[in-house]
């Protein structure tokens, strides 16, 4: 007897093992027909998986969990397009093909260099597959077996994919029926159950990839692609991305002058231009007026610091992979060159301590300690909240960096809090409610809370089982306590604390991780930090990290798409230009420039010899919140002729009223550019 739970708690029994689409059959037979799969006892599943004993089951389809539903969908279609590349081009080598974020990939070997043109006969092939409706039929062997079969073949790719697997058995998906010729791969599954639920797909790009990343390996094509349940979703994707395109931060940025990346320079490496810089500035001044608020004292820490500091905090060699290479002494160096000693072994002797050097800064906080831990503090003092626009520096790999979004130095809008243990809830609270301050006055108002666990399984995380209770619990609350959605994610939180991210969607629909509040017992404990309590006995500190922007680099690149540069008017990096029609008026726009000017706003004059046109085509490329064309008979009413950014008509004002109401929205941070008519 087989019984099964279903997500509503009730149950169902059979008389022996069924499979997870007997159980969507014996509901009804239009579930069955609807399935994409199934979780059972919390894993996605193939909806053909054998249901032995008793177990939790929940039939997915596209109504009840789209998220799976177009995992196991794309999944499948990876498949499916290797196979209609193999039979195109027999030579390939296939290598591996997850999914990704919209899509999926699959790298494969082929000399033969695939391009955008490929993409029609592919797509094709992919279509003689989907309308034969072959189903997905999976099958184990021994893993002894199969790497003998794997062997035979001559596949190192596969071989290296099965011999990384875990257990003994391994798993193989034929899209048709074994021993029939139909394409077959080392897979771990699930899939849909057949090609024809495949609704909907289209190769995207082609790339090049290194086989595990490895840059000493040979280049491999990574072929992307999307699918989706219907023509219709897959349609509405595609003209996101057409937006997107439009909205690319490194387009608009380079349109609008704010900065620019220069491979002299480094890759990852961002040079802030004027525009830019004001934006950034803008922003870093908008924080800062917050921070003042709520009680927080500015720092500034160096660039580096001692390789001891970060082995203490434990950045080094946790995520050794991810920083710079230690800066050692030419003397330590030369010593060891001469000693014979190997790369391996100077790197085994940074660990051990035998030798010094010193570190990029890939984090903030150890500095920040150190300035803690410079005086002797009392409970009275506490919370001690310090604050720091301090830029880090990361090694991310060439392939992962994108624009402004994923770089290898930035700038943190960072702050460390140390307080007591029972003001903990207090503290978070004033960093989410800092967090919200800031995507409101931005617009940024749809967004969720995702709250970051340790996994009980992994040994990546420091420090006392009882004290990561406590934290996790006070983020659990504070969550809570915001009113919008938040889920909980085993894994996601940093190896010295939990943490709590804001996950914010931008008008294109996209979720961006920005903002983010970390609570850490761990780190005091490591640097020894402590207070004087009220009993006159040391006590030990909790250390809150918290980061609005996050990165200001990847905040500015959202904004940049979710605005597409036609920012607020406090945030433009010019905020109005002066137009005259002729060079007869070029004394009023000099009048007007010198009066705004000293109120504040950042405005220009385009005194080019040109007709008043070309000079508003000019401002209209650079998404300006206000045009202003003058003219002789502005001149003689002393007003201004204003052409608002993305309004059709002009508005004919007084200089005085304009020059008021343009500074007050300014003052108020409004996103509302409209004047109203005199």
């Amino acid at each position: 007897m087989v019984t099964v739970t279903l997500p509503d708690n009730s149950t169902r029994e059979f008389e022996s093992a069924i499979t997870a689409y007997d159980v969507a059959e014996s509901i009804s037979e239009r579930l069955a027909k609807q399935a994409y799969g199934a979780k059972i006892d919390g894993v996605v599943r193939d909806i053909s998986w054998p249901i032995e004993q008793d177990a939790a089951v929940e039939i997915i389809t596209f109504k009840s969990n789209e998220a799976d539903s177009l995992d196991l969908v794309r999944h499948s279609c990876a498949h499916v397009m290797a196979e209609a590349i193999c039979k195109l081009f027999p030579d390939t080598q296939l290598v591996y093909g997850p999914t990704v974020e919209n899509g999926f990939y699959y790298d494969i070997d082929l000399d033969r260099p695939l391009s955008t043109e490929d993409f029609e006969a592919i797509e094709k092939e992919m279509a003689a597959i989907i309308k034969e409706d072959r189903p997905f039929v999976r099958y184990e062997m021994n893993r002894d077996e199969a790497m003998s079969r794997l062997t035979d073949e001559g596949n190192r790719y596969k071989i290296d994919n099965a011999e990384r697997a875990d257990g003994d058995i391994l798993s193989f998906y034929v899209t048709g029926q074994p021993d029939n010729g139909h394409f077959e791969d080392l897979c771990r599954g699930p899939h849909v159950p057949s090609t024809g639920r495949i609704g909907a797909y289209k190769v995207m790009s082609v790339a090049g990839a290194y086989f595990h990343g490895d840059a000493n390996e040979k280049q491999l094509q990574r072929v992307y692609g999307t699918a989706f349940t219907d023509k219709k979703a897959l349609k509405k994707y595609l003209n996101a991305l057409e937006e997107a395109k439009k909205r690319d931060h490194r387009v608009v940025g380079a349109q609008l002058e704010l900065f620019h990346i220069d491979e002299s320079v480094g890759q990852g490496l961002i040079l802030w231009k004027p525009n830019g810089a004001v934006l950034r500035q803008e922003l870093q001044n908008f924080i800062s007026e917050e921070l003042q608020k709520q009680g927080y004292h500015q720092v500034f820490t160096p660039h580096i610091g001692r390789l001891d500091l970060y082995k203490t905090s434990g950045h080094f060699p946790y995520y050794q992979d991810s920083q710079y290479p230690p800066l050692i002494h030419s003397d330590h160096l030369n010593k060891m060159a001469t000693e014979g000693c190997s790369c391996a072994e100077l790197s085994q002797n940074m660990k051990d301590g035998e030798i010094d050097g010193y570190l990029l800064k890939p984090m903030n906080c150890p500095h920040h300690i150190k300035i803690f831990a410079s005086e002797q503090h009392s409970y009275r003092d506490l919370p001690i909240r310090l604050a720091e626009f301090g830029t880090v520096y990361r090694w991310e790999q060439s392939g992962e960096i994108n624009g402004m979004t994923r770089v290898r130095g930035f700038t943190q809008d960072d702050a460390h809090l140390f307080c007591m243990e029972n003001q903990i809830a207090e503290e978070i609270s004033g960093c989410l409610g800092l967090v919200k301050t800031i995507f409101n006055i931005l617009g940024m108002e749809d967004y969720r809370v995702r709250v970051g666990l340790r996994d009980p399984e992994s040994d990546k995380y420091v420090g006392d089982s009882e004290k990561w209770d406590k934290a996790e619990n006070a983020c659990r609350q504070a969550a809570a306590s915001l009113g919008v959605p938040f889920s909980e994610e085993q894994g996601e939180a940093a190896f010295y604390g939990p943490k709590i991210d804001f996950v914010v969607k931008d008008v294109l629909g996209r979720d961006w991780q920005l903002g983010t509040v970390q609570v850490d017992y761990n780190l005091p404990e490591r640097f020894d930090l402590s207070y004087t309590g009220e009993d006159n006995k040391p006590h030990r500190p909790v250390m809150i990290h918290r980061a609005p922007f996050g990165s200001m680099e990847r905040f500015v690149g959202v904004l940049i798409e979710h605005y597409a540069g036609a920012f607020p008017l406090w945030l433009a990096p010019e905020q109005a230009r002066i137009l005259p029609i002729s060079e007869k008026s070029n004394d009023y726009a000099h009048k007007i420039f010198n009066r705004l000017k000293e109120k504040g706003l950042r405005v220009t004059m385009d005194l080019a010899d040109d007709k008043v046109n070309a000079k508003i085509k000019r401002a209209h490329t650079m998404k300006l919140p206000y045009m202003l064309v003058v003219g002789p008979s502005e001149a003689e009413s002393n007003s201004v002729n204003v052409r608002i950014r993305g309004q059709k008509e002009q508005v004919s004002v007084t200089l005085d009223d304009f020059e008021a109401k343009a500074c007050q929205k300014l003052a108020s941070r409004d996103f509302n550019l409209t004047l109203g008519e005199n």
